[in-house]
């Protein structure tokens, strides 16, 4: 008697494990609002032989009693089944239903492991393809019916019987329950609470909701309110640190581009609308690319005439409202910022007393990040698609903007030609091409067919050849980077081979002008051999091309720098080829190619 009793005191690890896997199964709060019962009993005899798991239509799961499992494998196997209850595969009803058939059964149970693939819940306790075939339940089955069932994509729960979905009918009390709606509702509620827990709207540890801050809720009227910004808005960072922000002195807000980082001083107080415009002013700055786009201007003065021309958009827009202090002029409507920064540059002592977001004389465009180092994306493709499709949903719902900022988001979609494509346009323009021409004083070969009709010859006038060409002066002082120079000179030599220039006249600068005369193009790159290497002065150069006799007056010439020399003094119009980021110390006469 007492030896039964001891018994039936022992433990059944098999119901131990069954129920750690629903325990672990109900913290998911998605699965949790699908309140189905359980039947795991010796008695049962819907629940399969030799699987896991069978549900029905009145929302019960029938479960081998017999079988052992690991708490990790449960929690997957009664998932798949209340998700055959969740995607309407087993409606509840009255009368007589009819089961589905082997291919319809196992469409379903594909669908539910591809959704359980990207929303893991437990471990699978059967064989998983690594990827699953694309199409809902209809298009699934009738494909295999067509080509036949494959083995592992069907993979269900009730083991080798033909299905774990079984339709029976409504035995409760009322209208049948709605799995579908209440699966909804509790998957967005998780997917909520998801997204304002990664937020930082509800404590990770509590799981309560915490104030939120007039920044962020800015931030996301953008995401849920704005489709022009929205898209941008949602990859950026709010990060709100006061003690950083004195670090580097923020007065109010700054962005970094690189790292998709608003940072903003939380001890500044502004409402609502001024919060929304402080952020639209710091997203356009990012989604337009000005720090990309400064290349070698002034930093400061460069961001204040950025400002000018976003703070006039905004209120053109009205988003939010502008706070005091912020640069605004309406006779700077519809110029960008190239050309305001033209304007600003001529009185740099008053601009120099000028305030952005960031604080007096302090640009808001960062160029390094401030916090922690993350890994992203290619920035200009997030960018500019982030507002290209933003303007699409844009013009769809809100109407108008303002010409300037179509125009400048236009011409992101269409990024600009690269420097050696430019360059090659140039020599096009430029460098005409020696044209020969046809004389019967310098006959042809005669066709052996017609020995006896004379044909004109075709050759290149002496007058035409020297015209054909160009002068190169080449900055070889100490700072040069010679991976640079080889990259210059590869790209002129291929071009000018290209248009069939014979020669090109080349001066080596530094401290003293060098004159290398007239080498062929294919030398340029090759066999040219750099003089020099000390300080640069490129004014010598310059003035010995246009001053040499045996040099055509028109010709054009190319110069390539570093950007650190003398001013120069230009006749008419050359063309510079420059690293990318460098400026020149004076207004260029001529294009400027910015080498990457």
């Amino acid at each position: 008697m007492k030896r039964a009793q001891a018994d039936r005191k022992k433990p059944d690890p098999g119901a131990e494990a069954f129920a750690e896997g629903v325990r672990l199964l109900r913290r998911n709060p998605a699965f949790a609002a699908l309140r189905a019962d359980v039947c795991r009993t010796e008695e049962c005899t819907t629940a399969p032989p030799d699987g896991w798991a069978v549900a029905d239509s009145n929302g019960t799961l029938h479960v081998n009693p017999r079988r052992r499992a690991e708490p990790e494998e449960w929690a997957w196997a009664l998932a798949h089944c209340l998700l055959h209850l969740g995607f309407g595969h087993l409606p509840s009803a009255g009368g007589t239903r009819t089961q589905p058939d082997a291919y319809q059964a196992a469409a379903r149970c594909a669908v539910v492991n591809r959704f359980l693939a990207t929303f893991p819940v437990g471990r699978a306790p059967v064989a998983l393809p690594q990827e699953y075939p694309g199409g809902d339940e209809e298009e699934l089955a009738a494909r295999w019916r067509r080509d036949g069932l494959p083995a592992v994509d069907a993979a269900g729960t009730a083991g080798t019987a033909e299905r774990d979905q079984l339709l029976v009918e409504w035995r409760g009390y009322g209208q049948p329950d709605d799995w579908s709606a209440a699966f909804a509702a509790a998957l967005t509620r998780t997917m909520s609470a998801a997204m304002d827990r990664a937020g930082g709207r509800i404590d990770a540890a509590t799981g309560e909701r915490l104030p939120q801050r007039p920044w962020n809720r800015a931030l996301n009227w953008f995401v849920s309110s704005y489709p022009l910004l929205g898209g941008i808005a949602a990859g950026l960072t709010v990060v709100a640190d006061a003690e950083l922000a004195r670090a580097h002195d923020i007065a109010v807000a700054a962005v970094n581009a690189e790292a998709a980082e608003i940072y903003v001083n939380p001890l500044r107080h502004y409402s609502d609308e001024e919060w929304r415009f402080i952020l639209g002013h710091e997203i356009l700055h990012a989604a337009l690319r000005h720090g990309e786009r400064r290349g070698g201007r002034d930093p400061f003065l460069f961001n204040v005439a950025a400002d000018y021309v976003i703070n006039g958009w905004l209120l053109e827009m009205g988003v939010g409202e502008m706070p005091d202090g912020l640069l605004h002029d309406p006779q700077l409507k519809g110029l960008s910022a190239e050309e305001v920064y033209d304007r600003i540059a001529r009185d740099q002592r008053r601009i120099r007393r000028l305030a952005t977001l960031a604080g007096k004389n302090r640009p808001d465009i960062l160029g390094e990040q401030l916090g922690a180092p993350r890994d992203y994306v290619d920035l200009d493709d997030f960018y500019r698609r982030g507002l290209q499709q933003g303007f699409e949903l844009h013009q769809r719902e809100r109407g108008l903007l303002p010409a300037g900022l179509v125009e400048e988001i236009r011409a992101l979609a269409h990024p600009p030609l690269p420097w050696d494509a430019r360059l090659a346009r140039w020599f096009d323009e430029f460098v005409p091409r020696p044209e020969p021409v046809r004389s019967y004083s310098r006959p042809a070969r005669r066709q052996s067919a017609t020995p006896d009709i004379p044909r004109a010859g075709r050759y290149h006038p002496e007058e035409e050849v020297p015209r054909c060409t160009f002068g190169v002066v080449l900055d070889t002082s100490g700072s040069m980077d010679r991976t640079l120079l080889g990259k210059a000179l590869g790209a002129i030599a291929s071009y000018a081979a290209a248009r069939d220039v014979p020669a090109a006249r080349v001066v080596h600068c530094d401290a003293a002008p060098h004159d290398a005369g007239y080498l062929p193009v294919e030398e340029i790159a090759g066999r040219l051999r750099v003089h020099g290497r000390g300080g640069t002065v490129l004014q010598p150069g310059i003035d010995l091309l246009e001053r040499a006799e045996d040099f055509p007056p028109g010709a054009p010439v190319l110069v390539i720098t570093d950007g650190e020399c003398d001013v120069l003094r230009l006749r008419r119009e050359h063309a510079f080829l420059v690293p990318r980021g460098a400026g020149l110390p004076f207004t260029p006469r001529g294009p400027v190619f910015r080498m990457t």
